[in-house]
């Protein structure tokens, strides 16, 4: 009886240290998503100069655009994991 008492009191703080190192976990993935995507919009956006130099204000603007909403979305899933783990 003892025994199961003493997991009965352990049980909310392992539940939390599980809780924050998940919150760690997927705002480190949310970031490496994040640097993935604007890799690819970066290395898309200059394939897409290099075959039609005329458009490249347009290719740059949205480039741009898109890299921000990524990186938006980014910085609010690693705010919310920081969030969650404190």
């Amino acid at each position: 009886m003892t025994t199961l008492n003493i997991l009965l009191q352990a049980a909310p703080e392992a539940s939390m240290a599980v809780a924050k190192a998940g919150a760690v976990i997927g705002a480190g993935l949310a970031a490496m998503g994040a640097g993935i995507g604007i890799g690819r919009i970066g290395g898309s956006a200059l394939e897409s100069i290099a075959r039609q130099p005329e458009a490249k204000g347009d290719i740059v603007s949205n480039m741009i655009l898109a890299a921000a909403l990524v990186e938006g979305v980014a910085l609010g899933a690693v705010a919310l994991g920081f969030i969650v783990g404190l």
